[in-house]
């Protein structure tokens, strides 16, 4: 239905940046909510952020809030996920992915979101 390919991913030092990019094919963008996650080695997979379809609601990770930021570009099917100020602890695989709808604050949960993509490595040393 919605196939979706992270990019963007990589070696960084700690104080560094890099910017995620998400196209997505099949179908448009313009009908989905969406969101990053990201999982790091022996942990389970968290939420990072999420965009309503209209992008005036975003919403984030305490982790990462004031150092991250998700945007969208419907009229280029792409999701996006400036990554500011990162620290080792940023370090994980990081996906994307597209929900059905949000509500009830369900933008964090995983189980809000139908279509995944394969993730991007972000590795940030000390």
């Amino acid at each position: 239905q919605v196939q979706l390919v992270e990019s963007g991913g990589g070696l960084v030092q700690a104080g560094g940046s890099l910017r995620l990019s998400c196209p997505a094919s099949g179908r448009t963008l313009v009908n989905y909510p969406m969101g990053w996650f990201r999982q790091a080695p022996g942990k389970e997979r968290e939420f990072v952020a999420a965009v309503t379809i209209s992008s005036r609601i975003t919403y984030y990770a305490d982790s990462v809030k004031g150092r991250f930021t998700i945007s969208r570009d419907n009229a280029k099917n792409t999701l996006y996920l400036q990554m500011n100020n990162l620290k080792p602890e940023d370090t994980a695989v990081y996906t994307c992915a597209a929900a059905q709808f949000f509500n009830n604050n369900n933008y964090a949960l995983r189980e809000a979101y139908h279509y995944w993509g394969q993730g991007t490595q972000v590795t940030v040393s000390s």
